[in-house]
């Protein structure tokens, strides 16, 4: 599970596994609070809790209504919501955010409960560019950071911009992409952290301090304070920082990175997920420990939060907070309430090669897992999904008395298989295993999906290379998110199985 402990002188990394890039975190009093980006999924913005900075339970999702997140079928994969910042000042919670889409742009909400209610946005539209980040001084005036990097004061509560922006600093000299601008007072000092490179593999996190929130900022003689950039480490892309104190007073950073699997150049598959390592202080610049894999336990109990059931049985009137689907959910395609106990899904387009597809998922967060889903097909046709993009997916499909293995590859799409089957319901799976090693092409795994047969056996319909769905081959900003869709007609499940098969 997510920040499992191993020993009782370990923990794993990353603290929340699978597609959960960009994070941002807060303390208020002995609660921690941690949002990510989602990008074209809707609802948007996962919210967690903690009470130890390692085991992490979502709330909610800070975005859940039309009138906050308005995702319509122009909104590309890997558009969308970008890069929330999160923060608490004068007794509530501030969100903002930018939102890629037209008519998009930067927003900001506020919450009592960060479990929600989330307002409705007010919308910035004097703050140019992404990656906006929120910071108040001494006497409440609000500045708002900027990738580039540049900074403007705010209304936080009207959206009004003062003055023109004006750039801060640019990073090292050199380096691409300055951007995720974090600004804080510590000590005598504000401190602007920022992550610069790319969030590639050349990604890292630097920082620069200076006497004022304006600046002018002395860049730290020892940036990047943190890159795995031409290092053979596990865990690759370091960067997008934020910086936050422990219960005992010591420092700490979340951060995203990518684990890559299988040969050259090495993929990863669940996207870009969310880190904890160590900080120290010396000279006034912040040292950072070692991100590991297996990590030493803080210094101070940990608390483990509760342990979600591997089994949906769709018992609820509204789906758990972990299930998304692209772009929008109207319950007159996805609810639980029509059919008790079971996920019915009622078809708009009519694969998951369109943008409007009727799909529900959600992240895949462990390298190794196996899938499996109860499908009533017999009012139309439908499935279960690896999805990366519009043009990278796997499925399986399930119509009355016909069962398929479909593949999309860029461009290429295929029935890699099919079978006949008896009407009625029946259960299809996924299992998703280390790829046998060949050669330095050899990709980071494979998914073999097939069907229970009635005596509960597996006949596995084919097995295909997880590379062609991984960022390296389909670009992008997201990770697999794996889950059940329609494509004609209206299709019900009546459960879901996510079990981990290791981290």
């Amino acid at each position: 599970m997510p920040g499992q402990q191993h020993t009782d002188a370990t923990v794993t990394n990353p603290v929340i596994p699978g597609f959960h890039p960009d994070p941002s975190v807060c303390r208020v009093g002995d609660d921690y609070y941690l949002v990510c980006s989602s990008f074209e999924y809707f609802p948007g913005i996962p919210v967690f809790h903690s009470r130890d900075l390692v085991h992490w339970t979502q709330l909610g999702n800070a975005l859940d209504r039309p009138s906050q997140l308005p995702l319509d079928a122009g909104t590309p994969s890997s558009g969308g919501i970008y890069a929330p910042t999160l923060r608490h000042h004068d007794g509530r919670f501030w969100l903002i955010v930018t939102l890629v889409t037209e008519g998009g742009g930067n927003m900001l909400f506020t919450a009592t409960d960060p479990a929600g209610p989330w307002s409705d946005p007010v919308h910035l539209p004097g703050v140019p560019g992404i990656d906006p980040d929120l910071a108040w001084d001494e006497d409440g005036t609000c500045w708002c950071t900027v990738a580039g990097v540049g900074q403007v004061r705010i209304d936080p509560y009207t959206g009004e911009t003062f003055g023109e922006p004006r750039r801060l600093w640019s990073g090292t000299p050199g380096a691409m992409a300055p951007e995720a601008p974090h600004l804080y007072r510590i000590g005598a000092y504000w401190y602007l952290l920022i992550a610069e490179g790319g969030t590639e593999r050349g990604h890292g996190v630097s920082i620069a301090r200076g006497h004022a929130p304006t600046g002018p900022f002395e860049p730290c003689p020892a940036n990047p304070v943190l890159s795995h950039r031409s290092s053979d480490r596990p865990i690759q892309n370091t960067g997008h920082a934020d910086l936050v104190q422990g219960p005992d007073g010591s420092w700490w950073m979340v951060l995203l990175g990518v684990r890559p699997g299988g040969g050259t150049p090495g993929w990863h598959v669940l996207g870009r997920e969310t880190f904890l390592a160590p900080v120290e202080w010396v000279d006034g610049w912040p040292v950072v420990g070692e991100l590991s894999p297996v990590g030493a336990v803080p210094g101070w109990p940990l608390v483990p939060g509760p342990v979600e059931a591997d089994r949906d049985d769709f018992d609820l009137s509204e789906l758990r907070p972990r299930w998304i689907s692209v772009r929008d959910r109207a319950e007159e395609h996805c609810t639980t309430k029509e059919r008790p106990g079971w996920l019915t899904l009622r078809a708009r387009g009519g694969s998951l090669d369109e943008r409007d597809v009727v799909f529900a998922g959600r992240r895949q967060q462990h390298l190794r897992c196996r899938i499996r889903t109860l499908i009533d097909p017999s009012e139309g046709r439908g499935g279960l999904a690896v999805r990366l993009d519009e043009e990278h997916h796997y499925e399986i499909e399930a119509s009355d008395g016909e069962v398929r293995l479909l593949g999309r590859v860029g461009p290429l799409r295929t029935v890699v298989a099919s079978r006949p089957v008896p009407a009625g319901p029946l259960v299809l799976g996924v299992r998703i295993t280390d790829a046998e090693p060949r050669e330095a092409r050899t990709g980071p795994d494979a998914l073999t999906f097939g069907l229970e047969e009635p005596d509960g056996t597996f006949t596995a319909l084919g097995t295909l290379d997880g590379r062609y769905l991984s960022t390296e081959v389909a670009g992008g900003f997201t990770g697999r998110v794996i889950g059940l869709y329609a494509a004609a007609g209206t299709v019900h499940f009546d459960w879901f199985d996510y079990e981990p098969l290791g981290t």
